[in-house]
């Protein structure tokens, strides 16, 4: 092609796509220069060769003015190259299958008797799940609609002080007692209201079972606004962990609250209740049985795997236990259900990974030795459905032929016949119409904000010791490996004016680093990291340190740029936030991305020094990595000499949503506001600050400025240390 042509069809639409990319963060200067673009493209190439040439001329004066005035991303070189390993997948399910390997039951009933009741406590530890056994229950119906063989009640109860559940409760005609089953929900976004579940109570009410229907936390009628139905987990469930919350506690303590109720209605035999649910409902049902022991005989659908196969699977929050895997692994979970009968349901044609049938029966034989210790081997049976992931009728009748052995003792737990129905209106079962859900069913964002606010009354006028007692408790509750530690280093060529690295990490990290040294002799480095990666990073941003004459490092820290897992991105998809996978895995196995991350930088900060004899150190960084730069600072006082972050949460409130595109899964951190704010971490840094669009946890700007200098100056005088904080 022609020269001028080439530029013509190539550069103007290079230029278009990056203007515009531009113009949606700089503003209307950069609609004038479009609009001069596409007067530009107007002129025939062929009528009009001056134009053309002028054009062509004014594309040069244009790009070159974009690369001066707009700053176009630097052309930074790969330390890797193109084809990459995925080093954090490979990582990851190596620690899981470590864990796998250690955790299994113990061999004799008398261990296993001391097992149990030290799996329990830290159960209700790391999940924070509570037992409200005392608490009045406060249930109220609103409605009620007639079905086939029994009545659907519309109901709401309180499952924890202050707090209440809506619920449908299925009655079967008659005057009771009725055995019972408590149906947990999955990931319908409607939660009780969704077909397949509708249907199971419809099934349990025919052959004469009650059955109760809770919302899930966060779903159903309990979503941000009530009659707009939203996926319970992603961001909005991870909040819950900031709170020191766990959405698998929540829900537990909803479902123990749940059995409560049943056994408090007078048509009910409190002695034979059972437990099911598919998906996240058929987890609830493990850990509810399991912690549980009301719970007479349960079955679990297409929802029993290993935990190891959660790691690198995009399962949702709710199945996620902080630290889970250094506890237990899902056989000894299935252990505490025994002697109690429990049937596990898996899909033939199941797509997750972590609910294949093989990673059940992995856990299976595994668990069979304690039902054998305690002469249930009998209680403990699984099916293989031909089915696809979810509560398709086959399971509805196993559930009814299982539950007739295990809780009437009548026939010997074969399928029982099912029936399709005709199911009523979803209105017609809802508790409130949409829109008047009272103020004590809360959602998620209330009831962060409620308790994050319990929280700041409870550490109101506490001083929590002296500042080196604040930062080793921070140490704590970031969960930083501090075992992790340089291993060795790699050296490459140069490559377009950098210098290139690659730094092992004992626990399997590899860190990409690009390296300009200082051109003065001032030994200043300013250490940049982005949270799209250092690709993002922006030639305006280094061109300013190099005219300063310091050297500049950029990292690719652990999940970014470079150092990305592609297999953990598939995951993701579209419809879960960045991170999804590789927080929970991380909060799985005892850490949190925060943690990892100021880690390395304490890592890459000490080989600065050591490597190029650095003489003072800075840090730019934005977004969630922003945070962890914040308390890296705070936990390293004395080297770093400045750090500017950009777009940083500096607070952990919510306004009224969560928006689920401004940060990762990364800035959460379980029981985080329960040491104190980011304005505590920013007390015991000694290091001045520069805070560049400081934002909410939600993603909005953060106005509260004078109230976080008002924080700030009270742990300053408490701890004697003096923080130099600027807000642009």
């Amino acid at each position: 092609m022609h020269g001028m042509q080439w530029l013509d069809s190539n550069l103007s639409v290079l230029l278009t796509v990056y203007v515009s990319e531009k113009s949606k963060k700089k503003g209307n200067e950069y609609g004038f220069l479009m609009y001069n673009l596409e007067i530009m493209h107007e002129l025939s190439f062929d009528k009009w060769h001056l134009a053309n040439l002028i054009r062509n001329i004014s594309f040069v004066f244009f790009l070159l003015f974009a690369f001066h005035f707009i700053g176009w991303s630097q052309d930074l070189p790969d330390v890797f190259g193109d084809q990459r390993s995925d080093v954090i997948n490979a990582q990851l399910r190596h620690k899981a299958s470590l864990s796998y390997q250690r955790l299994t039951p113990p061999g004799t009933r008398e261990e296993w008797e001391e097992r149990r009741k030290e799996l329990r406590t830290l159960i209700f530890e790391k999940s924070r799940a509570r037992k409200f056994s005392g608490l009045d229950l406060d249930y109220r119906v609103t409605g009620q609609c007639e079905i086939d063989g029994g009545v659907v009640k519309t109901i709401y109860f309180q499952t924890r002080p202050g707090v209440y559940a809506t619920a449908n409760l299925y009655i079967p005609e008659g005057p009771g007692p009725f055995p019972a089953v408590i149906t947990m929900m999955g990931h319908s976004t409607d939660g009780k209201l969704y077909d397949m579940y509708r249907s199971v109570g419809f099934e349990l009410v025919r052959n004469g079972y009650v059955s109760l229907h809770i919302d899930p936390w966060g779903a159903g009628e309990r979503t941000t606004t009530h009659g707009d139905f939203e996926y319970h987990g992603a961001q909005l469930g991870a909040a819950l962990l900031n709170v020191g919350e766990t959405l698998l506690g929540m829900q537990l303590t909803d479902n123990m609250r749940g059995v409560d109720l049943l056994c408090s209605l007078p048509f009910v035999d409190a002695s034979k209740i059972g437990a099911t649910g598919a998906s996240g409902g058929g987890n609830q049902t493990m850990w509810l049985a399991a912690m549980d022991e009301r719970v007479k005989a349960c079955m679990p659908v297409v929802s029993v795997g290993t935990f190891e196969s959660y790691i690198m699977s995009s399962n949702c929050v709710c199945e996620m236990l902080p630290d889970g895997l250094n506890i237990a692994e899902e056989s000894e979970i299935l252990g505490l259900i025994a002697p109690r009968a429990i049937l596990i349901c898996n899909a033939e044609k199941e797509s997750n990974q972590a609910f294949l049938p093989g990673e059940m029966l992995r856990s299976l034989e595994r668990a069979k030795p304690v039902f054998d210790f305690l002469d249930a081997g009998g209680k403990l049976q699984y099916q293989i459905g031909s089915t696809t992931h979810g509560y398709h009728p086959v399971y509805r009748e196993y559930l009814i032929g299982w539950m007739d052995l295990h809780l009437l003792g009548k026939g010997d737990g074969s399928p029982r016949k099912t029936e399709e129905y005709l199911l009523p209106e979803k209105q017609a079962m809802m508790v409130f119409e949409p829109g008047t859900r009272p103020e004590e069913v809360m959602n998620t964002i209330q009831y962060c904000k409620w308790k994050r606010e319990d929280i700041k009354r409870e550490l109101a006028g506490k001083i929590f010791g002296n500042a080196s007692e604040k930062r080793k408790q921070l140490r704590g509750v970031l969960k930083i490996p501090d075992h992790t530690i340089l291993y060795k280093e790699y050296k490459y060529g140069p490559l377009n004016g950098w210098i290139r690295y690659a730094l092992e990490l004992s626990d399997g990290s590899l860190l990409p680093v690009l390296v300009k040294p200082p051109a003065s002799g001032s030994g200043e480095f300013v250490l940049i990291g982005n949270t799209e990666g250092k690709a993002s990073i922006t030639s305006e941003w280094i061109s300013r340190i190099e005219k300063e004459g310091k050297g500049i490092c950029l990292v690719d820290f652990w999940g970014l740029g470079e150092n990305s897992s592609e297999s953990a991105k598939r995951l993701n998809g579209n419809h879960l936030p960045e991170f999804h996978t590789l927080s929970r895995a991380l909060m799985w196995l005892g850490n949190t991305l925060q943690g990892v991350w100021v880690r390395e930088m304490e890592i890459v900060v000490d080989w600065l020094m050591e490597e190029f004899e650095s003489q003072g150190i800075s840090i730019l960084s934005n977004k969630d990595l922003g945070l962890a730069s914040l308390f890296f600072t705070a936990l390293n006082t004395d080297k770093i000499k400045s750090l500017t972050v950009e777009d940083v949460p500096v607070s952990y409130l919510f306004e009224e949503e969560i928006k689920e595109g401004f940060f990762t899964m990364g800035v959460h951190i379980p029981g985080f506001l329960e040491w104190g704010e980011v304005s505590t971490a920013v007390a015991l840094s000694q290091t001045p600050i520069l805070f560049i669009n400081p934002r909410n946890l939600d993603g909005t700007l953060f106005e509260d400025e004078n109230d976080f200098m008002r924080t700030l100056q009270e742990l300053n005088t408490k701890w004697l240390t003096e923080s130099k904080v600027e807000f642009r």
